[in-house]
């Protein structure tokens, strides 16, 4: 991003805001690509941040919807059907029904219970719609069939002639470190297809798989995967069971777009300790597993260098919450209210993950950047107090 860009974002905003680099975004799609096979397709997860979908349209080949929220916002970018897989663990039973009546919806659904199943197959003979359907298979948590209700769906393929089960959907978390683990997995999944196939007959085309890829937020950290995904890469390759897989990923895609900048309001000094209050705070910072305060994020001061040698301060958020501390006793340059600090790697989660209701604080703008100095504004930044202001209406 340009110099006069952010000059710009600073002086048109006078809290907190988030920043999405759309080449940042390109250039991992092509980082992905280079490193896995090159028939591998890549799915991104809506959740991790639905407001770079749109940069995505092009450059991946679907897009996983875990609530009627998410399937809104891809119709409204216009994100074509063919793109969405319909997923999540709770599909409202009303939003379903109307995209299965739909004659141009060609998306694709999950089942992730046999109540869901039976739904899809109610449904495709109501309406006379032929649904394409992956089985999702459990993590043994809440998530997703145990492999027998899977192995009693396949048996029974053949009583639906509209649903075509295309094959099978797997995640089992995220930041996932091992080779060992994803080869434990992979071995297990090519099992269960093998067994589909051989003992009953059946050929899934597909196999949906959520890696899970780390990404890197703190300093000390391995900031590069490409020995990871080239490990797992092999993996794949390896697989007795030849499906087409699809990589569902959202973590991986999107957090390295993002940067989130924050004023410092305020600075004090308290029984020896130097505090640096900012305008935004942990509403706005969800880094993986709440570890902000016991580890030191990628961050810098705009306009200046921080030496290690500077005094040390921990930054708060202007939340009332003791549990509002972004990062404990890190060197900072000679800093005074009104500095902006940037914070790396928020492009996933932060901006929708955060208590961002808390305190009726203000929402951050969001924008885009294309081509280094192309901005775009994709949500102003607005109060939540009419969201959180009771207004009474007597119904009876």
């Amino acid at each position: 991003m340009e110099k006069k860009i952010l000059d710009r974002l600073i002086n048109d905003n006078k809290n907190a805001f988030y920043v999405f680099d759309s080449d940042k975004l390109k250039e991992r799609i092509g980082f992905l690509r280079k490193h896995l096979p090159e028939d591998v397709e890549l799915c991104y997860a809506v959740k991790a941040n639905p407001f770079i979908s749109k940069e995505l349209e092009d450059i991946v080949e679907r897009f996983e919807i875990c609530s009627p929220g998410e399937a809104d916002i891809c119709c409204e970018l216009e994100i074509d059907s063919s793109k969405m897989v319909i997923s999540g663990v709770y599909k409202t039973p009303e939003v379903i029904e109307e995209m299965v009546r739909k004659a141009d919806f060609s998306g694709i659904f999950t089942a992730e219970s046999l109540t869901q199943y039976r739904q899809l197959c109610e449904l495709s003979e109501r309406y006379d719609q032929k649904l394409t359907v992956l089985l999702r298979l459990t993590n043994d948590s809440q998530f997703g069939m145990n492999d027998e209700d899977i192995i009693d769906i396949i048996s029974k393929r053949t009583e639906y002639k509209n649903i075509y089960i295309k094959g099978i959907q797997y995640f089992s978390g995220t930041q996932k470190t091992s080779i060992k683990r994803f080869k434990r997995e992979l071995e297990q999944l090519d099992k269960f297809l093998i067994k589909l196939h051989e003992e009953y007959g059946f050929d899934a085309d597909e196999l949906e798989y959520g890696t899970g890829f780390p990404v890197s937020y703190f300093e000390g950290e391995n900031s590069d995967d490409s020995e990871l995904i080239d490990g797992f890469s092999e993996l794949l390759k390896n697989m007795t069971y030849k499906a087409n897989i699809v990589l569902e990923l959202g973590r991986s895609i999107a957090a390295c777009c993002g940067t989130y900048y924050t004023h410092i309001v305020d600075i004090k000094q308290n029984k020896g300790i130097n505090y640096a209050l900012i305008d935004g705070g942990m509403h706005h910072i969800v880094y993986f597993g709440q570890h902000m305060a016991m580890k030191k994020p990628y961050f810098s001061i705009v306009g200046k260098e921080i030496n290690d040698d500077d005094k040390l301060w921990t930054i708060c958020g202007s939340l009332c919450s003791m549990n509002d501390i972004v990062v404990k006793q890190v060197p900072l340059a000679d800093i005074e209210i009104g500095d902006v600090l940037c914070f790396e790697n928020t492009g996933a989660y932060c901006m929708t993950e955060g208590i961002s209701l808390l305190l009726s604080r203000d929402i951050p703008g969001i924008y885009i950047v294309r081509n280094e100095n192309e901005l775009y504004k994709v949500r102003d930044s607005f109060e939540t107090k009419n969201i959180n202001t009771p207004k009474y209406e007597r119904i009876c």
